[in-house]
């Protein structure tokens, strides 16, 4: 069972998909027809999210992606996150996954700590840290890289062992650091990411 915080963020998603701009669900629609065409292919459905620091929107994604398999019941969803470069996960973004229920637990300290990400009772908890998107654990292959980042997009027009390369792009919520808009901005990232990511699963055939 999810979380009860994150349960009702799935509610709150599920029932809003209307918010979404008719262009973005175009665009929407069209990574869903890549996800389902690799879904054919009869191995697992790998998505690794990219963004140039690997610090806060490609981890949103990963997160998100993640919980909406798991919510929608979609088997065979492994979500990965990593970047052109590594820092580490930005604490205000650990943060905003927090207050949407995620349990967040760190591992190893650091200048790019380890955390354990916990969205479900029974669900195999998340390891999120900072990481070049083609290190390990990172797939190799047959992977569908997902760019949410414009930076990330037009420095890497070719992703090695990718199937699909695909661009979905998000504001990054760091232009709000250190303003009174911080935390405002990071919940409203976080919210658009969940909302948009579970509009994509929930297009895949339900059995």
């Amino acid at each position: 069972m999810l979380y009860d915080r994150i349960a009702q963020k799935a509610k709150q998603f599920t029932s809003t998909f209307g918010e979404i701009p008719s262009e973005r669900k175009d665009l929407l629609q069209k990574l869903n027809h890549c996800l389902e065409g690799e879904r054919k292919e009869d191995h697992p459905l790998k998505l690794v999210f990219i963004c140039t620091h690997n610090s806060r929107r490609s981890h949103m994604a990963q997160l998100w992606a993640q919980v909406a398999a798991y919510y929608y019941q979609i088997q065979g969803v492994f979500t990965f996150s990593g970047g052109t470069e590594a820092t580490a996960f930005n604490t205000r973004a650990v943060n905003a996954m927090r207050e949407a229920g995620f349990k967040i637990q760190e591992v190893n300290g650091g200048e790019n700590p380890l955390y354990e990400v916990s969205f479900a009772d029974g669900a195999a908890p998340v390891h999120a840290y900072s990481k070049i998107y083609d290190s390990d654990p990172n797939p190799q292959e047959k992977f569908v890289a997902v760019m949410t980042c414009t930076e990330a997009d037009q420095n890497c027009p070719f992703i090695p062992g990718a199937a699909i390369r695909f661009s979905l792009p998000y504001e990054d919520p760091k232009e709000f650091d250190g303003s009174p808009l911080e935390e405002e901005k990071y919940r409203e990232r976080s919210e658009q990411i969940g909302r948009e990511i579970f509009y994509v699963f929930s297009l895949f055939p339900q059995k």
